[in-house]
């Protein structure tokens, strides 16, 4: 997809906040640290749309990033490990689950998993979730980078597994190389 225009629109903690103009909606999700920020930002070519940090935890919000004109990259909190507070930590999973369970605009959300690691428990209960609200999704194994090529399928074989979706149907993704850019556009593109 060739990208015109990426630009940050605002960011909100509850309903009053999101976005209800009717362009479709991206969700990006995954654990603190897996890697969404850098993600984003390689999807749309550009090096700071979406603020990266070496310390997990630092999106608090749902932030919201109009691409094209067109449709928006919403970029959830990430779960799991983060330092930030118990009590924001803990705000994070009602304002994630008021979010995907009720914006109406969600096409699509796109589930990033840390491909050298198994994955987690709180991996595990987000499947669930997904699985039960029966919301469209595609498995991203981010980091691709850090790992051999050899090792790739190996390293894929058990996100599929917890995504009970066949090992191809999730995509190796690398912000360095920019592997996996082109397969998770075109998954995006077919639900705009």
């Amino acid at each position: 997809m060739k990208i015109a225009s990426a630009e940050f629109v605002k960011s909100a903690v509850n309903e009053k906040g999101w976005l209800m103009d009717g362009l479709p909606q991206i969700a990006f999700v995954g654990r603190s640290n897996v890697g969404k920020s850098s993600l984003i930002n390689r999807l749309v070519n550009r090096k700071g749309l979406v603020k990266t940090s070496g310390t997990p935890g630092k999106t608090r919000e749902i932030n919201f990033f109009r691409i094209n004109g067109s449709f928006y990259f919403v970029d959830l909190p990430g779960f799991g490990y983060a330092r930030a507070p118990g009590r924001v930590q803990q705000e994070w999973g009602p304002m994630i689950e008021a979010y995907l369970s009720g914006c109406k605009s969600l096409k699509l959300v796109v589930f990033l998993i840390d491909i050298r690691h198994e994955p987690g428990k709180n991996d595990m209960a987000m499947q669930d979730w997904l699985v039960y609200y029966n919301l469209p999704r595609v498995y991203v194994a981010t980091k691709s980078d850090k790992v051999s090529k050899g090792s790739i399928g190996k390293q894929i074989r058990p996100v599929a597994r917890m995504a009970g979706v066949e090992q191809d149907v999730v995509i190796p993704f690398s912000s360095v190389t920019g592997e996996g850019k082109n397969m998770l556009w075109d998954a995006i593109s077919s639900v705009l």
